[in-house]
């Protein structure tokens, strides 16, 4: 299926690595042209380099929780090409953390990180998706949204608020960008790398240590999930082959979830 995606202009944040950095090379693929930001100046450059072999791509480092930054990654992308037709929120990770040792700070912090993240990048982009024609907006959450875990009470609590935020936006901006968003469950990432390196039975192998982590987790596919397989949920969400979706959510958790 043609997602009707080629020639178009994506920005993707958190683009570095992960979901981010699949889901740049997914729209790549799809014949558009993608500017990437994250933090780390170093792991962006050699993200780019690897891009670059399958289109066009511009990589900005950015704090998306700097304003100044977002309007000079605004900036960037105005200079470059003029347009922009799809954005993908996808930055931040979870925080473990109980209620009685999630101190005021923490708090804050993970409730600045979730919501800004979104609200920072959709204000600066939303005149050039208008613009568009088929602008859209896809932001990358958990299942936590959804399904709160009560070691990571902080980040569920948050995660469900940023869901709500964006059904909001997806009423408020509808017709002219679409607000859709995917949920994801169990997902490969450095982060699980840094677990398996420090796992206490130094037999498993990484498969062996994976699957083990999947049964435990009761995930019904029995393994985790790869960043390309949300990227490529994302890519259909963005894309005008989903033009009469918004306001909704794709799960992508290996059938995680228990809630109806």
């Amino acid at each position: 299926m043609d997602l009707g995606l080629r020639g178009k202009v994506a920005v993707v944040t958190g683009g570095s690595s992960g979901i981010g950095l699949a889901t740049a090379r997914v729209l790549l693929e799809e014949g558009m042209a993608v500017a990437i930001c994250a933090r780390d100046a170093q792991r962006l450059e050699q993200a780019r380099q690897m891009l670059a072999t399958y289109g066009d791509v511009l990589a900005r480092p950015c704090d998306v929780l700097d304003k100044a930054a977002v309007t000079g990654l605004l900036e960037a992308v105005q200079d470059w090409r003029g347009q922009c037709d799809l954005l993908v929120n996808n930055a931040g990770q979870g925080r473990m953390s109980t209620f009685a040792d999630t101190t005021d700070a923490d708090w804050a912090e993970e409730l600045r990180l979730k919501f800004f993240s979104q609200i920072n990048t959709i204000h600066a982009f939303a005149p050039l998706l208008a613009r568009s024609g088929q602008g859209a907006v896809v932001a990358v959450n958990s299942l936590l949204a959804y399904q709160p875990e009560a070691q990571m009470v902080c980040t569920s609590a948050a995660r469900a608020g940023v869901q709500n935020l964006l059904k909001s936006l997806a009423g408020e901006f509808a017709p002219d960008i679409r607000v859709n968003s995917v949920v994801v469950g169990l997902i490969e990432s450095g982060q699980w790398e840094r677990r398996f390196e420090a796992r206490d039975d130094r037999s498993l192998t990484r498969e062996q240590w994976l699957a083990t982590v999947a049964r435990n987790r009761n995930i019904p596919l029995g393994r985790l999930g790869l960043p390309q397989e949300v990227a490529r949920a994302i890519a259909f969400m963005g894309s005008p082959a989903a033009s009469f979706i918004t306001g909704a959510q794709i799960e992508v958790s290996g059938g995680l979830s228990r809630y109806v």
